[in-house]
């Protein structure tokens, strides 16, 4: 649950915003700690839905997908 909301945090971040700031205003949020955070960007690295630059195709996708499943 908490890799498909900051799939979705990074989706909609700014283009102006890094991962970083997306973990701290989740942080802040209290959605998650930023040790948590840092965890999740590195299994959303491995997994190819993430590069340096933002999302991938595929991660372009699940974070779709996510957007639809929090909208129901």
């Amino acid at each position: 649950m908490e890799k498909k909301v900051l799939l979705l945090a990074i989706l909609k971040k700014e283009a102006n915003e890094s991962f970083k700031d997306v973990l701290i205003m989740l942080e802040n949020a209290r959605v998650m700690s930023l040790k948590e955070g840092k965890r999740l960007l590195k299994e959303l690295k491995k997994e190819k839905l993430i590069d340096d630059a933002g999302l991938t195709p595929k991660g372009l996708k699940a974070a779709k997908e996510a957007e639809e499943e929090f909208r129901l």
